[in-house]
């Protein structure tokens, strides 16, 4: 009995902290320059507005600038919303009547 409320005690933990963490954020979209080398793998390090600001941080270092594949820049559109089919059209939102 001890061992069945001790297992039920800790999934309701983990339950709630799984509920309890907030979602992280789209990594590396934010910046459209990144550092690599040895001390920075891969895009860790995203963090420059300009070639220039990442080429100072990189100066004197084993590292090099790239710019960021996954970068969304401000000019671009969002993706794209849900768009109904061409001749059909979305019933009115709850308490807004006809359009």
């Amino acid at each position: 009995m001890r061992m069945r409320r001790a297992i039920l005690a800790v999934l309701a933990a983990s339950g709630l902290a799984a509920l309890g963490a907030a979602p992280a954020e789209a990594v590396g979209t934010r910046y459209p320059f990144c550092l690599q080398g040895d001390e920075y793998p891969g895009l860790s390090h995203c963090t420059f507005t300009s070639y220039e600001q990442c080429q100072a941080t990189a100066s004197g270092r084993f590292l090099y600038c790239i710019a960021n594949p996954f970068y969304i820049g401000e000019s671009e559109p969002p993706p794209a919303a849900y768009r109904p089919l061409r001749g059909r059209t979305l019933p009115p939102a709850p308490g807004y009547g006809r359009y």
